[in-house]
């Protein structure tokens, strides 16, 4: 009998969970009450037990997977003889596919989709080049999207046979981009041959290699080639020493006429490709011979092509400022009660949670709740009409080395607490640096945070990030003189004071609305309370 195991919900606001590591992988045998997996929530962290004896058929979250409450996480088969015979169904079907992907042990890699409305990518770097061993889920290259970068690893073991593409080329999405030789692959024994002249090539390669008693070893090399590869590479202008580097995919790793073919039909594509790039280059230094400024000491002006991603954020802003009509205010704010907090918890909340505390949590609480008490700060605009929506997806703006900006949102931010928000920050920013963020984290955000203030900025005038209508901008916190009053009595005190700096489209915000959402917010920072934590 099969048994889903789902996520569980932890309280009455709880309403996800994440995956944090697998104790059993699929196949494994558990016991009851034995523990499969641990989950961590905006609450509590928590290690989960299997509710029966039975094998693991089938993992369905992977680690580090966010999950809704009552999600099938896994299935368990509670009948051992049931399982083992679907188990074997399961591998030979598995078996099948492996060998249906593959063509002679080449595997293709193709550019991946990152969501739905993405139908092609860049690729921005090349981690591994061609001949290179490549370990399964390592990264072999970097590609760029409209919504997002990640780095893209290997399928399987092996070696790179081809690379189909060069950098900063934007190709479709499935177009394989470069062939991976599978080390371990099945190889079609029986209907490898599509038609009579195939087989008859196959033939004749083969008897060569059975009757040739000289074999022909290549400079210090001891390896194999048939007289028909031979000619072929000499027919191709292929030296010896090329004709090394070349992958075979014949028994024993032997050069077949088809991996040279292959080879010689790319090597063609590559020089067209590198012909049309060199063209390139000369085209782009003759249009910009004239704007270089020259003197006696040499060249005073570097030309530096803008990356993928810096065009994609120039493109971004312009349309943004060509979008929304711009109005910026600013509001001075007190952080005493925060600043006490952080500093007297700070190592607590470190050691408990694994996360260092900042001022950004707390700040993007003020804002959760300053949305909604005011929606329309939350909305859009499509037309001459005006969304409302009724979730938060709360964007933080992280800055990425070298020269880079990228704005994941945290979904239905309302939902979480404080330390909930804390580790979603955390998160964020972490996968945002490595390249390890989805099309579902920078789409579908309903307002920003740009926290400038981390580079010692005090305030600025942020761009709305399109489609919102409100972006706030956090300056650095820092000790200044201020004037307080204590009984009537004013005097003049040292304490931690911030700008936040509120960008707003007039089109749909007015004055009014954004001044009342500032003073929402420091009303909240102000008077924070820390029972909230």
């Amino acid at each position: 009998m099969k048994v889903e195991i789902v996520m569980p919900k932890m309280g009455e606001s709880i309403n996800e969970g994440t995956l944090i590591k697998w104790h059993k992988k699929k196949g494994d045998k558990v016991k009851k009450d034995e523990i499969i997996y641990e989950i961590s929530t905006d609450k509590v962290d928590t290690e989960i037990p299997s509710p029966e004896d039975g094998v693991l058929v089938d993992v369905k979250v992977l680690e580090q997977e966010t999950v809704l409450v009552g999600t099938v996480v896994a299935v368990l088969e509670t009948n051992a003889e049931s399982n083992n015979k679907e188990m074997k169904e399961e591998t030979k079907k598995e078996e099948h596919l492996s060998e249906a992907k593959s063509v002679n042990g080449l595997i293709d890699v193709p550019m991946p989709k990152m969501g739905e409305s993405i139908t092609e990518g860049t690729i921005l770097k090349w981690h591994k080049k061609v001949g290179d061993i490549v370990k399964r889920d390592e990264i072999i290259f970097e590609i760029s999207t409209d919504k997002v970068d990640t780095e893209v690893p290997s399928p399987v073991d092996g070696a790179i046979a081809e690379i189909l593409f060069a950098e900063n080329d934007t190709v479709e999405v499935g177009v394989a981009v470069a062939k991976i030789f599978a080390s371990g692959e099945i190889v079609k024994p029986k209907n490898e041959f599509k038609n009579e002249e195939q087989e008859k090539d196959h033939l004749q390669e083969k008897k060569e290699f059975q009757n040739v008693h000289s074999n022909k070893n290549v400079g210090n090399s001891n390896i194999f080639y048939s007289p028909l590869v031979l000619n072929i590479a000499r027919v191709e202008s292929v030296s010896m020493s090329e004709l090394e580097t070349v992958v075979g995919t014949g028994a024993g790793g032997r050069l077949t006429k088809n991996d040279l073919l292959k080879y010689v039909q790319n090597r063609k594509k590559s020089a067209n490709l590198s012909s049309r790039l060199h063209g390139k280059k000369e085209e782009a230094a003759s249009n910009t011979k004239t704007v270089e400024i020259k003197s006696n000491a040499g060249q005073r002006t570097e030309i530096i092509p803008m990356d993928v991603n810096r065009q994609r954020i120039m493109n971004h802003m312009i349309n943004s400022r060509n979008t929304s009509v711009h109005v910026s205010a600013m509001i001075e704010v007190d952080m005493s009660r925060i600043y006490n907090f952080i500093e007297k918890n700070r190592e607590t909340f470190a050691v408990k949670e694994g996360i260092k505390l900042t001022y950004m949590p707390f700040i993007s609480f003020a804002i959760i709740k300053a949305l909604k008490e005011f929606p329309m700060m939350n909305a859009s605009i499509d037309g001459n009409n005006i969304v409302m929506k009724k979730y938060i997806n709360l964007g933080i703006a992280v800055a990425v080395e070298p020269n880079g900006l990228i704005v994941p949102n945290i979904k239905n931010a309302d939902e979480k607490n404080l330390r909930g928000l804390s580790k979603a920050i955390a998160d964020l920013g972490n996968r945002a640096r490595t390249k390890k963020l989805v099309t579902d984290d920078v789409t579908d955000g309903t307002f920003t945070i740009t926290n400038y203030g981390v580079f010692g900025s005090l305030f600025g005038t942020p761009i709305i990030n399109q489609p919102e209508v409100g972006i706030l901008g956090v300056g650095a916190v820092t000790k200044k003189p201020v004037v307080v009053e204590n009984d009537g009595v004013e005097s003049i005190a040292i304490k931690p004071m911030m700008y936040l700096s509120l960008s707003h489209d007039h089109r749909l915000v007015d004055g009014m609305l954004g001044g009342k959402f500032l003073k929402s917010i420091k009303e909240t920072l102000e008077n924070f309370d820390s029972s909230l934590v």
